[in-house]
């Protein structure tokens, strides 16, 4: 009977679900896991583990990040080979290829003695081809490597309702999932390593370019004198509503960009997806052109804003043709 690639929190069924459960139970109660990276996604998420009573050591380079994790008992590490000296498996939340690297030693001497023997589970968004040569270094060093990353922004971390695509060894995968459930609603097994990544950039390309979208459609909406609170309405009562229509209209209708997913990380990860479409040969019109426009909000000044900033692009584009009607004043 072929492994099912998909498995929930709820589901008695599938091989996955059921590979060396007794073996490989997950982490025993006593057993303290690392956490490594505690920046806005990785300090819910963090925080989300220590809640549901795992015995953490956790390590961030800003040292004040990992305070809230002390006060719910968590152990704070000096350094990083402090936690893997304490925790079997590791998790890192980094935030890309370089500072993994740095952070894990990769490529010195001591990287080899930090990893072998280690769960290294990487919950970050890196390039696929990235992931595979890590894990490669990290199995020749007598470790065991996953990747994990998620689907999902602060909001969502904060609520423990994250969605994680695994990649790696189904034996490996079946043992973190376990750890996985307070902080994920979901966990997909994809395949082997770098699939997870690819299956979370094919999520990143729509909820790219449905931003985007959203934003268009509320600049449309608003510059042509609609009620956007009626606009809200009758997106919400179709079946184009979603958990995403639901927050980012709000803030969009409120001008409200206090970050949940950054407009920097958006561009980021549409050049990421741009780049493997064209390694691939794949077309992505739609993405291009969605990605010129959160280049474009970033170069506005807007990069540490929430995603919806792209809007002030699309606004910047509108008021350079200069014979754009503004009927907003009267209404």
């Amino acid at each position: 009977m072929p492994l099912r690639k998909t498995f929930h929190k709820t589901s008695r069924q599938g091989a996955l679900n059921m590979t060396h459960r007794a073996q490989v139970p997950g982490p025993r109660p006593e057993e303290e896991v690392g956490f490594v990276g505690l920046g806005g996604m990785g300090q819910p998420m963090a925080l989300n583990l220590a809640k549901a009573g795992t015995r953490l050591v956790v390590w961030n380079r800003s040292a004040e990040r990992a305070e809230p994790l002390r006060a719910l008992g968590a152990s704070v590490a000096a350094d990083v080979d402090e936690v893997f000296a304490h925790a079997r498996i590791v998790i890192v939340m980094l935030l890309n290829e370089e500072v993994t690297d740095a952070v894990l030693g990769r490529g010195t001497p001591g990287f080899a003695k930090r990893v072998a023997g280690h769960v290294v589970v990487s919950m970050g968004s890196v390039e696929p081809d990235y992931s595979r040569a890590l894990a490669a270094d990290v199995v020749a060093a007598g470790g065991r490597f996953v990747e994990a990353p998620v689907s999902g922004s602060k909001k969502p971390a904060e609520a423990g309702q994250l969605v994680a695509m695994l990649g790696g060894a189904p034996d490996t995968a079946a043992e973190i999932r376990p750890l996985l459930a307070p902080m994920c609603r979901e966990a997909l097994f994809c395949g082997a390593v770098g699939t997870a990544l690819l299956m979370k950039l094919a999520v990143n390309l729509y909820l790219c370019t449905m931003l985007a979208g959203l934003a268009e459609a509320v600049h449309f909406a608003d510059r042509r004198g609609l009620d956007l609170g009626m606009f809200q309405a009758a997106i919400g009562s179709g079946p184009m509503a979603s958990d995403v229509t639901r927050v980012k209209i709000p803030m969009l209708r409120e001008r409200d960009f206090s970050v949940q997913a950054a407009t920097s990380d958006a561009l980021a990860s549409t050049r990421l997806i741009v780049n493997e479409a064209r390694a691939a040969g794949v077309s992505s019109p739609l993405l291009d052109l969605s990605s010129e426009l959160y280049g474009e909000s970033v170069d506005l000044g807007n990069g540490r804003l929430d995603m919806v900033s792209v809007i002030k692009a699309i606004e910047a584009r509108t008021d350079a043709l200069g014979h754009s009607p503004d009927v907003r004043a009267t209404r």
